[in-house]
């Protein structure tokens, strides 16, 4: 849907008369933001043969409209009863394969765009969609996102990222990747300068593969064997599970794979991990293993094994030990969206990748296993759960 609307110097008088002179600095700002999206998208827009007063009028898109109308605050009292309709709201949709709609990371979201000033259900709405824990769901949940004309799609596992790409090369996709490399797959042409219409944060999980399974021996000093938890249902789990596994052969530790796809039977897998060695469990990134984060967790405990997981919230969930990206992918996907909806295109947001990572530790996970955390890891430790 396209609308044509024309601001001049009377529009903005009366925008000053009716939110006063503090609300209409504010909202002229807006209006500078909003003028300069869409003088930028008509430069890079044929004429059509328009006549010099049809072409002063503004032909901006439902995305622009809401960069700088549909976030001003709405003004109740004398007066106001003769005000136009405010535009619709900007809509945000977000395509889960496994989580629920109080997922964290929908949480993470809108404390992200809450920093740069978005407020749910007054600038935004955000149309979330889960496959349940089945992937082959993804590509229609998709589809009702983009029929509905979302004004972006924030995606965060590789099949969901292919799914909206698949369905549209024009709504804007944030990615918060962190089991593929976006580069490898084709999502964007390179990180610095992405093209097309994804961009977002990658968190490269994959690259520390390596430094948790050292953290993971220098934690247990005889460590001789690891069992490596990945999900065979994804296309990142074989690829994440042979960097394990390469790390695993430098460090001289024996890998016990552990392959899981529905039904995700945790219990029946982690019986089969050997007891008469000493064996810890590394688990490798799934949007499923996210969500099954605390059952994991608590089953492991059960059978005395030490864990090692790549996020934070999984430790606090009752996980032994996390190393991984410092930064909130979710929580940064907001600067995204932000940016994206005041007028700057995908293909101009460089992909962001972490630059610190952080060590936490539960230690009411080691007093449940007996394990003594050394004193050289507590005092790296950024968080230590007591």
């Amino acid at each position: 849907m396209r609308h044509n609307l024309c601001i001049d110097r009377s529009a903005q008088a009366s925008l000053r008369s009716l939110l006063g002179s503090r609300r209409a600095s504010r909202a002229g700002a807006r209006l500078t933001a909003f003028r300069w999206a869409s003088q930028k998208r008509m430069r890079s827009m044929p004429s059509q043969g328009l006549s010099p007063q049809r072409s002063m009028s503004l032909n901006i898109s439902r995305r622009a409209v809401v960069r700088a109308i549909a976030a001003l605050p709405v003004v109740v009292g004398a007066g106001a009863s003769n005000a136009q309709p405010r535009a619709r709201i900007a809509l945000i949709g977000v395509p889960l394969i496994a989580a629920g709609v109080d997922d964290p990371v929908l949480s993470e979201l809108r404390l992200g765009l809450r920093e740069f000033g978005w407020v749910e259900g007054e600038t935004y709405r955000i149309e979330h969609r889960s496959a349940e824990g089945k992937p082959e769901r993804l590509p229609a949940l998709v589809q009702q996102l983009v029929k509905l004309n979302v004004d972006v799609i924030v995606a965060g596992a590789e099949p969901i990222v292919r799914a909206a790409k698949q369905a549209t090369n024009t709504i804007p996709i944030v990615m918060v990747g962190r089991d593929y490399d976006p580069v490898a797959v084709g999502f964007v042409q390179s990180l610095n300068k992405p093209g097309g219409n994804v961009t977002g944060v990658f968190l490269q999980t994959g690259e520390t593969a390596g430094k948790r399974l050292e953290l993971l021996k220098e934690l247990l000093p005889g460590l001789v064997s690891v069992a490596v938890l990945y999900d065979s249902s994804i296309p990142s789990g074989k690829r994440q599970f042979e960097e394990a596994a390469s790390a695993a052969r430098v460090l001289k530790l024996a890998v016990q794979p552990i392959a899981l796809s529905s039904p995700y039977d945790y219990e029946g897998a982690f019986q089969a991990v050997g007891t008469n060695t000493v064996v810890a469990l590394a688990v490798l990134f799934s949007p499923k293993f996210y969500v099954d984060r605390q059952r994991i967790a608590h089953t492991a405990l059960a059978r005395h094994l030490p864990t090692m997981f790549d996020e934070s919230s999984s430790v606090r969930a009752g996980g032994l030990i996390s190393y991984g990206p410092s930064a909130n992918g979710w929580q940064r996907a907001g600067y995204f969206v932000d940016r994206i909806l005041t007028g700057t295109r995908p293909s101009d947001l460089p992909v962001e990748t972490p630059k610190v990572y952080s060590l936490r530790i539960n230690m009411r996970t080691a007093k449940a296993l007996r394990v003594a955390i050394p004193e050289s890891i507590l005092l790296r430790a950024d968080e230590v759960i007591r």
